[in-house]
């Protein structure tokens, strides 16, 4: 399995991919708007989108990071794993990667928006703490990458 920047021919095999994870979640599977044109809403803003492709060239995972305007901050979007390969790593292989970027490009400090019902969304509400976020407001999670901060910033993030 590999990680790659999103390419375009990859494109619909990454929609399945979340379609499938969401019914696999008991959720109605619906399209996020920003999915359908990742270059467009990802890319072309200076932001970045990652697929995890396997052996077989099928898509099996995604993230998405979009920057905070003005700020040393990034939210991570649309973590989708392929419902047959969940907890073998792929999601911990994504977000590293996400954060990776983060650090090397300036950003400090990682943001998630959760959704609610807390039940319905339980994996995020596990996965995101296992890999250091806290929960700093209800639905939003958060990490600090200190290596890009001042002994006196980290104050202002928690």
């Amino acid at each position: 399995m590999k990680i790659i920047k999103f390419e375009e021919i990859y494109r619909d095999d990454m929609i399945f991919t979340v379609l499938q994870a969401k019914d696999a979640l008991g959720r109605k599977p619906t399209i996020n708007p920003d999915l359908l044109d990742i270059k467009a809403n990802y890319l072309d803003c200076n932001d970045m989108f990652w697929l995890a492709i396997d052996e077989n060239d099928r898509v099996v995972g995604c993230i998405g990071c979009s920057r905070i305007t003005d700020t040393d901050q990034a939210f991570l979007h649309r973590l989708y794993i392929k419902p047959s390969l969940k907890r073998k790593g792929i999601g911990s292989k994504l977000l590293n990667t996400a954060e990776l970027w983060m650090r090397e490009n300036g950003i400090a400090v990682s943001k998630v928006h959760l959704g609610t019902p807390k039940e319905q969304w339980f994996e995020s509400y596990v996965f995101y703490p296992k890999h250091g976020y806290i929960e700093y407001e209800p639905r939003y999670m958060m990490t600090v990458s200190y290596t890009h901060l001042r002994a006196h910033e980290t104050d202002s993030y928690l």
